[in-house]
C-alpha cells in the first residue's frame, strides 16, 4: 500500500493511525500542501480531488480519510475500529463526523488561504476564525462523551475506535493554533490516554519523514 499524505494534514494524521493500529506497512508519499504539490501534474494523475490522504492498494485508489478507514477496517478487520452493534456504531461514526464534517472543513488550508487571499481577512482574524470553530465545534463533542455515557479510556469505552483516530489530530491542530481547550476535559482525557499508545504517538505529524 501507498499513503499520499502531508505530515501537517489532520485527515492524514487519521490514516496514519488507524494504519499504525491496525499493524500494516505502507509507503509513505508525501505531498507538501503548503508548497502546491498537490497542484502538480503527477498527483493530479493519481487524485482527480488533488487533496490528501489518498491511499493505494495495488491498482485500486481510496479517497477521504473516513472512507479509507473504513476501507481498511474491512479489508483489515483485526484489530476494528467500529464496534459491534449498530448504536455503537452509529455513535462512533457520528462522533466522528462531528469532527471530519463540522469542524475540519472550516479550517483546512484551502480555506484558510481564501478567507486571506481571496476575502482580504487579515491574519489575526484568520486565527479567530480558525479558533472559533474548533473550540465551539469540540464543545459539541465534548457534551456528547459526557451525556451519552459511553466513553472510557477511549471515546468508546477502553478500545479505541475510528472516532478516536480523527479526535487526535483536531485537538493536534487546536493546540498548534492556540484554542481554548479548558472546557473540553473529557476529550483532552481520552486524547491524553490516546497518545500514550505507539499508534498514535510515533504516526503524529512531527514524526513524520516530511516534518519540518
Amino acid at each position: 500500500m501507498e499513503l499520499y499524505n502531508y505530515f501537517r494534514s489532520s485527515a492524514s494524521y487519521r490514516v496514519r493511525i488507524a494504519l499504525a493500529l491496525k499493524g500494516l506497512d505502507y509507503d509513505y508519499k508525501p505531498v507538501h500542501l503548503a508548497k502546491n504539490e498537490q497542484f502538480n501534474e503527477s498527483y493530479a494523475a493519481v487524485s482527480a480531488s488533488r487533496l490528501v490522504p489518498l491511499l493505494k492498494d495495488g491498482d485500486h485508489a481510496v479517497s477521504q480519510s473516513l472512507a479509507i478507514i473504513e476501507y481498511l477496517d474491512e479489508t483489515h478487520p483485526q484489530p476494528p475500529l467500529l464496534p459491534g452493534s449498530a448504536l455503537e456504531r452509529a455513535y462512533v461514526r457520528a462522533l466522528a463526523q462531528d469532527i471530519a464534517c463540522e469542524i475540519h472543513p472550516l479550517n483546512n488550508l484551502r480555506v484558510l488561504r481564501y478567507l486571506v487571499k481571496d476575502l482580504g481577512v487579515s491574519e489575526d482574524n484568520k486565527i479567530r476564525w480558525y479558533q472559533h470553530w474548533v473550540e465551539s465545534g469540540l464543545s459539541v463533542v465534548e457534551q456528547r462523551l459526557l451525556r451519552e455515557g459511553r466513553s472510557g479510556r477511549f471515546c468508546l469505552g477502553d478500545t479505541p475506535t475510528l472516532a478516536d483516530c480523527v479526535l487526535v489530530p483536531q485537538v493536534f491542530n487546536a493546540r498548534r493554533f492556540e484554542c481554548r481547550l479548558d472546557h473540553v476535559p473529557t476529550v483532552l482525557k481520552v486524547v491524553d490516554h490516546c497518545m500514550q499508545l505507539d499508534a498514535f504517538a510515533k504516526t503524529q505529524p512531527s514524526q513524520c519523514p516530511d516534518a519540518e
